[in-house]
């Protein structure tokens, strides 16, 4: 047994793989263009290397996509094959699990599995972004906490990877709402790790939640080598430039660079689809006409309704549908959370609740039916966070929610879900609360007189 870069144990056999598997956990942690070339190098190196099998698996369930279970499965079956040939760390062997266990339905027994190589290796930097990968499709913020605090102090600055594993704390920190350490953290991260994207994307996370619009302007442009090379993330930090536009009121930038970035490349990866379908409802409930660009998101989601890999994806899918007047794939995707609602397992109680009420209250909206919307989305809320992504991608939900309470006039329910999310705010009242409070006293007004 050897170590690699986390000084955690591998069973590779030649300085070749090791030298590929170490700029793969690399490239991983900075959202990397090339994290799958390396993973390819190290495997061709190496073919008998167990755990670069199970990454392969654990990576393509993280995409998402329904077709990709075959490859996980596959994956999976190497792994397997190759923990046969020879003699395999504890820690390969709990990413095995790890991978059986997502595919078996069970993401919560991935992150155990994971969390059993961290209890023995915490200093293993791959494991702990791995783990907080899947908590946070899962949504479950407090546990991403938990899980990086653990491994903080086998993290120092003298590991060569500490960097990473301070924008994961930061990212936690501001999910769990503690804006002022996670924006410390996460620029102190940067000094380790000028490439990590996604600790810079948690100081934005925080300069949004905080209403800071300006200083989240100025983080991104002045941060570029942290993003501009990693992979399709990059066009999520242009989509938090956008909301950053947005809340100054600048529509017209924010949609010029939905045009010029974050659609860049007509892509149909869940997380793009996100970026785009959420940015477009932003601007819609803003009163921008987007004209056609709904057409080519509707197109994309619709070969996608029966894949229900996740429910974040699955909700962004409906306001394509929702958006391209797709109504018949609309009504399919209905009709298939309607069944997957009544299946056992995770992912089927998602489905189960908020799921339905979520789809239908998406669909209610596209219609006009504000008043049932409204019901349906005020249902949905309380377990929105377990559909997984951040608070700021779930916010459209939450706009789309308050808008459909004033325009049916549940005046006294949309107060406390606009009071709700300014709490979440730490009391930073950003553009949309400020407007939606003013059309509110306006509402409240308009019988009297």
């Amino acid at each position: 047994m050897t170590v690699d870069i986390c000084n955690a144990s591998v069973s590779l056999q030649s300085a070749e793989a090791l030298t590929s598997w170490n700029a793969m956990i690399r490239a991983f942690l900075a959202h990397g263009t090339a994290t799958p070339q390396h993973l390819g190098a190290t495997l061709e190196a190496d073919p008998d290397f167990a755990m670069a099998h199970a990454a392969r698996g654990l990576f393509s369930l993280m995409l998402g996509r329904a077709e990709m279970w075959a490859v996980a499965e596959g994956a999976l079956a190497s792994a397997k094959a190759a923990r046969a040939a020879r003699p395999i760390s504890d820690r390969e062997a709990c990413w095995i699990d790890a991978l059986e266990a997502w595919l078996a339905m069970h993401p919560t027994g991935a992150i155990a599995a994971l969390e059993k190589a961290l209890q023995d290796q915490p200093q293993d930097t791959l494991s702990a972004k791995a783990s907080q990968a899947i908590r946070f499709i899962r949504g479950d913020a407090a546990g991403m906490r938990r899980s990086i605090e653990r491994v903080l102090p086998a993290h120092g600055p003298d590991h060569p990877l500490c960097g990473y594993v301070l924008g994961c704390h930061a990212f936690a920190l501001e999910e769990t709402g503690e804006y002022a350490r996670a924006e410390h953290t996460g620029r102190a991260g940067l000094t380790y790790a000028p490439d990590d994207a996604w600790g810079l994307h948690a100081v934005a996370h925080v300069h949004d939640m905080r209403a800071e619009p300006g200083a989240g302007i100025t983080l991104i442009e002045n941060h570029k080598s942290a993003w501009d090379g990693s992979n399709n993330f990059r066009y999520h930090v242009w989509w938090h430039k956008a909301l950053l536009h947005l809340d100054l009121g600048q529509l017209d930038l924010a949609l010029t660079l939905y045009d010029s970035q974050i659609r860049a490349d007509k892509t149909d990866d869940y997380r793009d689809i996100a970026n785009a379908t959420s940015l477009l409802m932003r601007l819609e409930l803003e009163g921008i006409d987007v004209g056609t660009r709904w057409d080519e998101l509707g197109a994309l989601a619709a070969p996608r309704i029966d894949d229900g890999c996740l429910v974040f994806a699955d909700l962004h899918y409906m306001l394509a549908l929702s958006g391209a007047k797709e109504g018949t794939a609309a009504d399919a995707m209905a009709a298939r959370f309607a069944r997957d609602a009544k299946d056992s397992g995770e992912m089927a109680a998602r489905v189960a609740d908020p799921g339905l009420a979520a789809l239908e209250g998406l669909n209610a909206f596209a219609e006009g039916r504000y008043g049932d919307a409204f019901t349906l989305l005020a249902k949905a809320r309380p377990k929105m966070q377990s559909i997984g992504g951040s608070h700021a991608q779930r916010d459209v939900f939450e706009r789309m929610t308050i808008d459909a309470g004033l325009r049916a006039g549940h005046l006294d329910g949309t107060e406390a879900i606009l009071l709700d999310r300014l709490a979440l705010r730490a009391g930073h009242e950003d553009r949309f609360t400020a407007t939606r409070f003013d059309r509110l006293s306006s509402a409240r007004r308009i019988p009297a007189q």
